[in-house]
C-alpha cells in the first residue's frame, strides 16, 4: 500500500523525519519497500495562466501562447494539444531548473523555435516527475492562484511510502490504521477524522434482503438524489488519491476510493435509476453473466456472492461493480452501499476470475465489522460537499448471529517474561496494550483480561498479544539471550545402511534416479499388481492419474517408454519412494526401492560389444545392493511368479525365507501392449530390508594360501544352484570360503532331464596351510551330502 507522508502527518505528526517513520514501520513488522518523492527536484515553476493561444506561423503543431505569471506576460511556444486560452498550468520561467530524465538538471533559457522567440516552458506532469502522463501540459484548477510557486500550491514537498503488509495486518490498509500504528510507536496523539451523522433530508429508501447472511452479515446504504456529476473533484482529494496510486475518475468514484484509503472500508455507488426494485445479497446462479466496470464479461459460478436487484446481478460482492448500474456523467440519483463480507466468502474469488481489486484485497484480509456506519456517513458528507444532493436515511440489513464478536484474551506476566526473555514491567504492558486500543482489565497477580478492538481481527490468543508487546517495545530493544541446553550424543547405529549409500551404489552401477507420480492409471495398476486393488482417488487430476500406485514399476516403465520414444536405447532408472497397499479400511504406506534396465549392456564405444542386458545383469545389481548391509548370506533368489514378470525369468527375493521383493524380465505381453523395445528387466525391494544390515566386525585376513577344488556334478535340471550352494556351505564348515558356479552344461554326454554344474570350492585356514587330506575330507563331505539330498553324482 502506498500512502502520502503529509496525509499521514495530518493525523499524527511524530518528531521524526521521513526515513525515521519508514524505519519505525519496518521494525514494527510492516515492511517498507521504498520511499519516493512525490515530484522531481525543480525550482522556478509557478502557476501560469494562458491568456491567448495562436497558431505558430511556421509550424502546424506548435502554438504561440501569451502566458501570465500574475505580474508579467511572456511569449511561450508550446506543442501541447491541450494548450488553450484560459487554462492554468505549470509555467517554468526563464531561469527555472528542472530535473532531466537521466537525473541531470537543466536550466530553462530563452529560445527561438522556428523563428519565434519563447520565454519559458509550459510543463507536463512527467517533465516535473509528478507522474508519467505526457498527454499534454498540466491542467490546474480554475481557482489556482496565478504566480504561486507550484511546489507550494500542490504541496509537493511530500514523500510516498510504499508498505508491504503481511496478510494478517489488514487493519493497516488505511491511513487511519497506519496513523494508529505510528502514534503507538511514538507515543504521539492521533487526531482521527471527525465524522458526524448526516441528517436525512428526504425519506427515500431501498429495501435490502440478505439471502446469504453468512457471507454478508451486514449491508447498508442510502439514496442521494440530485447529485451534480459535472462538479470537479477537489484538488486536495485528487492529489491524495494520486499519491496513493489511484487516479481520479469522477467525484463519486473518487469519494468512495478516498474513504477506502482513509478508513479502510471499501464502498460502491450505483446509479439508482438503473436498479430494478430492492437490493438482494445472494449467491450467483451457475452460469449467470455480469459485465464488469472494465467492460469484461464474467461468467459467474454458484459459489460467488453477488449484489443483485430484483432482476439481475449488478456487482460481484466485495470485488467489482457492474457496468450496467455504474455511475456515469448523466447520473442524477445514486445508491451508496457499504457492507461487511465474511473474509472466507471473498477469499480467492477475485483470483478465480483473473481479478485483483483494492476492495477484494481488503475484504480477503478482513475489514473492521463495526466500521460500516462511520464510512457511510463520511462518504455522504464528502459527496454532499462536492456534488451536492439530498441524502435519505441509512437503511441496514444485519444478521447479528453471523457477525464477528469482540474477543477477549487472557494474558499472563509469566508467559510474557518467558517468551520475551526478560521481565517487562506490568505498567509498561498495560500502557502498550492501552495505546493499541485494547481495554485492559487486571485480574491480579500478573494476569490480565484483554478486550480486543474490532479492527484487530488478527488477535485471538495469548501469543498474539505477546507479539504486539514485542513489536511496540522494539525487536531491537529486546535483550539478546543465547539459549542453553543439555544435549545428549545420539548413538549412530552402524548396522543401518543410509539411503544415500543405496543411491550411490545404484548410480555407480550406471542408474539414474527418477521421481515418478504416486498416481497411475487404473488399468495399468491391475496389469502390474493382481494381489492388491489400487485405492481410487475421490477427485483425480485425470484418468491417467486415477489410483494410488501399489508398485513403483508402472511409473518407471512409463519413464522408459518416454525415453525410448525419444531415441534413448540404453536406459537404467531407479526410484526410492512409497507404494500404497490397501489393507482392510487402512492404507499402508511402504517405502520401496525399484529399478529398471533396458538396452545394451555397455554404453556405445569402440571397446564395447552390442550385447543387451539379461536377467543376470539385474541380478548382479540387486546382489550388490543387498551386500551393502554386510549380510548377503541372508538373502536368496527363488523362482517366483509375478503377474508383471516373464514366467520363466522371474524370481522372488527372500531374506531368511521371507519374500521381500521381486525381480525379473517384464512380461512379453506388457512389453507389446506398451510398445516397448525389449527385453526390460526390473526389481523392487522393501526399503527397510535393504537398509537393515548387521554391525560390522573386524576380521583379520589369512596370510596362508587358498586351496581350490573344481567339481562337475550331475543333478536334476530342476535343482537350482542356490540349493547346491547352501548345502555345500553347510557341509564345508568354516574353512570353505566360497562356492562358485563357473559352468552349466546340458547336451551330449548328459542324460536328458539332467544338467552338469561346474563348481569351484575355495578353502582357507586363518592360521595355517591346509593339507591335501583336510581339503579332500571337506570335498568328500560336500559330495556325500549333495548325493544324499539331491542325488548328485560326479561327472566322469
Amino acid at each position: 500500500m502506498k500512502f502520502s507522508e503529509n496525509w499521514l502527518r495530518e493525523l499524527v505528526n511524530p518528531a521524526t523525519d521521513t526515513q525515521g517513520i519508514a524505519d519505525q514501520i519496518t521494525m514494527a513488522g510492516l515492511e517498507v519497500d521504498e520511499v519516493l518523492p512525490v515530484a522531481g527536484q525543480f525550482s522556478g515553476v509557478v502557476v501560469g495562466e494562458i491568456l491567448t493561444a495562436e497558431p505558430h506561423p511556421n509550424a502546424d503543431k506548435l502554438q504561440v501562447c501569451q502566458v501570465s505569471d500574475g505580474s508579467e506576460q511572456f511569449q511561450v511556444v508550446c506543442g501541447a494539444p491541450n494548450a488553450r486560452a484560459g487554462l492554468k498550468t505549470a509555467f517554468a520561467k526563464v531561469g527555472a531548473v528542472l530535473g532531466g530524465p537521466d537525473g541531470k538538471e537543466f536550466k530553462i533559457k530563452k529560445a527561438k523555435l522556428r523563428q519565434v522567440e519563447s520565454f519559458g516552458m509550459l510543463c507536463a506532469d512527467d517533465e516535473l516527475s509528478i507522474s508519467e502522463d505526457h498527454g499534454g501540459i498540466m491542467e490546474l484548477a480554475a481557482d489556482a492562484p496565478v504566480g504561486t510557486d507550484l511546489r507550494e500550491y500542490l504541496d509537493l514537498n511530500d514523500s510516498i511510502i510504499d508498505v508491504d503488509l503481511t496478510p494478517n495486518r489488514g487493519d493497516c490498509l488505511s491511513i487511519a490504521g497506519l496513523a494508529r500504528e505510528v502514534g503507538v510507536l511514538n507515543k504521539a496523539p492521533v487526531t482521527y477524522v471527525d465524522v458526524a451523522p448526516v441528517a436525512p433530508s428526504i425519506d427515500d429508501t431501498v429495501t435490502i434482503t440478505l439471502e446469504d447472511p453468512e457471507g454478508c452479515p451486514r449491508y447498508q446504504g442510502r439514496i442521494i438524489r440530485n447529485v451534480d456529476m459535472s462538479a470537479a473533484t477537489p484538488l486536495w482529494m485528487v492529489e491524495k488519491l494520486r499519491r496513493c496510486g489511484i487516479r481520479s475518475i469522477d467525484p463519486v468514484v473518487d469519494v468512495t476510493n478516498y474513504v477506502l484509503l482513509e478508513l479502510g472500508q471499501p464502498m460502491h455507488a450505483f446509479d439508482l435509476s438503473k436498479l430494478s426494485g430492492g437490493i438482494v445479497v445472494r449467491k450467483a446462479k451457475q452460469g449467470e453473466k455480469l459485465t464488469l466496470l472494465d467492460g469484461n464479461e464474467a461468467e459467474l459460478n454458484d459459489k460467488t456472492l453477488v449484489i443483485a436487484d430484483s432482476e439481475k446481478a449488478v456487482a460481484m460482492a466485495g470485488i467489482f461493480g457492474g457496468e450496467a448500474t455504474g455511475v456515469t456523467a448523466e447520473s442524477k440519483d445514486i445508491f451508496l452501499e457499504c457492507a461487511y463480507f465474511n473474509p472466507i466468502t471473498i477469499a480467492g474469488r477475485a483470483r478465480s476470475y483473473g481479478l485483483h481489486t483494492d476492495a477484494s484485497h481488503r475484504y480477503e484480509r478482513g475489514v473492521d465489522w463495526q466500521l460500516q456506519r462511520k464510512a457511510t456517513e463520511r462518504a455522504t458528507q464528502l459527496l454532499l460537499d462536492i456534488v451536492g444532493g439530498e441524502a435519505g436515511p441509512v437503511v441496514e440489513a444485519v444478521s447479528n448471529e453471523n457477525l464477528p464478536t469482540s474477543s477477549t484474551v487472557k494474558l499472563r506476566q509469566s508467559k510474557v517474561n518467558q517468551v520475551l526473555a526478560f521481565a517487562m514491567p506490568a505498567a509498561e504492558i498495560e500502557e502498550i496494550l492501552t495505546r493499541l486500543g485494547m481495554q485492559v482489565e487486571s485480574s491480579g497477580e500478573g494476569e490480565w483480561t484483554i478486550a480486543v478492538p474490532s479492527y484487530r481481527f488478527d488477535i485471538s490468543i495469548e501469543a498474539d498479544l505477546i507479539e504486539e508487546l514485542a513489536r511496540v517495545y522494539g525487536y531491537n530493544n529486546l535483550p539478546v539471550k543465547v539459549p542453553t541446553a543439555e544435549l545428549n550424543m545420539i548413538a549412530d547405529d552402524e548396522s543401518k545402511v543410509g539411503i544415500k549409500d543405496v543411491r550411490r551404489q545404484l548410480i555407480a552401477a550406471g542408474y539414474q534416479e527418477a521421481i515418478t507420480y504416486s498416481f497411475i492409471e487404473k488399468g495399468l495398476a491391475a496389469q502390474f499388481d493382481d494381489k492388491h486393488e489400487a485405492k481410487a482417488l475421490a477427485n483425480p487430476i485425470s484418468a491417467e492419474m486415477a489410483v494410488m500406485r501399489t508398485t513403483i514399476w508402472p511409473g518407471l516403465v512409463k519413464a522408459l517408454q518416454y525415453n525410448q520414444n525419444r531415441q534413448q536405447g540404453r536406459v537404467r532408472l531407479f526410484e526410492t519412494g512409497q507404494r500404497f497397499l490397501p489393507e482392510g479400511d487402512e492404507l499402508i504406506q511402504e517405502n520401496v526401492i525399484a529399478g529398471l534396465i533396458c538396452g545394451p549392456r555397455q554404453a556405445e564405444g569402440w571397446t564395447a560389444d552390442s550385447a543387451t542386458v539379461d536377467f543376470f545383469d539385474i541380478k548382479g545389481d540387486v546382489e550388490a545392493l543387498l551386500a551393502l548391509g554386510g549380510c548377503p548370506e541372508q538373502f536368496s533368489f527363488v523362482a517366483g511368479r509375478h503377474v508383471a514378470l516373464h514366467p520363466g525369468q522371474s524370481a522372488a527375493i527372500q531374506r531368511n525365507g521371507e519374500t521381500v521383493g521381486y525381480m525379473g524380465a517384464l512380461h512379453p505381453e506388457l512389453v507389446k501392449s506398451l510398445g516397448l523395445n525389449g527385453p526390460v528387466f526390473l526389481f523392487e525391494i522393501v526399503q527397510s530390508v535393504v537398509l537393515d544390515g548387521q554391525l560390522p566386525r573386524f576380521g583379520s585376513l589369512s596370510k596362508f594360501p587358498e586351496s581350490r577344488r573344481d567339481l562337475a556334478l550331475l543333478v536334476d535340471e530342476n535343482i537350482s544352484f542356490e540349493s547346491i550352494r547352501l548345502v555345500a556351505k553347510e557341509q564345508g564348515g568354516e574353512f570353505l570360503k566360497a562356492v562358485t558356479l563357473f559352468d552349466v552344461y546340458q547336451g551330449k554326454g548328459v542324460e536328458p532331464g539332467q544338467k552338469s554344474l561346474a563348481l569351484g570350492l575355495t578353502l582357507q585356514h586363518p592360521s595355517r596351510t591346509l593339507n591335501d587330506e583336510e581339503v579332500n575330507e571337506v570335498i568328500d563331505f560336500v559330495v556325500s551330502a549333495l548325493k544324499k539330498q539331491y542325488g548328485a553324482t560326479l561327472r566322469e
